[in-house]
């Protein structure tokens, strides 16, 4: 067979900020190519809905209603959840963004952005990591961003935490190679979610957008949920401490 599975059927897969945009379109994914989920997200309503959608594609939904900053308790609930399962995916999708210019952050917003983008991400990676080892195979995704690779015009504490992601990837990825996990990151570019929304209504924001973007268009859930698919699947059993930028082809010659 020369080519590689990009199925994920009997897979367990947790997903972080699960029941919105970037994070719901992987959640879905993940379930139509045949995975159980665990879904973590703040809000009971979007985990409910999410949950029903999960289960009419067939699969199994776990939720967890708790913010990303307690990930000491999300730990527990997925210790609870998974039983004598194991965890064969984790992707840490949640995050935020304020976006201060930058003589304008204050010491309160430093720290929500660092601790919900990075300081979470990297303990539930821990953890992950822990587990993973115990059967020596499993498959860390984390969602970083372009602007943890090129300058963003606003928003330099997010684009901080983005590249200490696109970092930490790389640094896991090299230690925990020798337990066969695979550790990589997407930086997508714009998609329509929560956190852009409202600069997608702007016609003249969404103009400037597009003049670097070579594909002259946003991007569809879907085109960046198939990238979450390759990582998480056996077809990219050989990819570790990479970034896949799903872009439109902005990062050839940023912003």
């Amino acid at each position: 067979m020369f080519l590689p599975s990009f199925r994920l059927d009997k897979k367990l897969a947790v997903i972080t900020g699960g029941t919105k945009g970037i994070g719901k379109a992987i959640t879905l994914a993940f379930a139509e190519s045949g995975a159980d989920v665990i879904i973590i997200a703040r809000n009971e309503n979007d985990l409910e809905k999410t949950k029903q959608e999960v289960e009419e594609l067939g699969r199994q939904a776990n939720t967890i209603c708790l913010d990303i900053n307690e990930y000491e308790n999300i730990i527990n609930e997925v210790e609870e959840l998974r039983g004598n399962r194991h965890i064969d995916v984790w992707v840490n999708n949640a995050g935020m963004n304020i976006r201060s210019e930058a003589e304008k952050v204050s010491e309160e917003e430093w720290d929500q952005i660092v601790s919900t983008n990075m300081k979470s991400a990297f303990f539930l990676s821990q953890y992950a990591g822990r587990v993973m080892k115990e059967k020596k195979e499993g498959k860390i995704i984390n969602i970083s961003s372009v602007g943890g690779h090129t300058a963003l015009r606003t928003g330099v504490v997010y684009a901080m935490t983005k590249s200490a992601l696109i970092q930490m990837t790389k640094n896991l990825a090299l230690e925990w190679g020798k337990y066969q996990i695979n550790v990589n990151a997407i930086g997508p570019w714009y998609f329509p979610t929560a956190l852009t929304e409202e600069l997608l209504q702007n016609e003249d924001y969404v103009q400037s957008i597009l003049e670097r973007t070579p594909l002259n268009r946003i991007g569809k859930l879907e085109e960046l949920s198939g990238a979450a698919v390759f990582l998480a699947s056996d077809a990219g059993n050989y990819m570790t401490g990479q970034t896949l930028f799903v872009d439109g082809g902005m990062t050839i010659y940023g912003f």
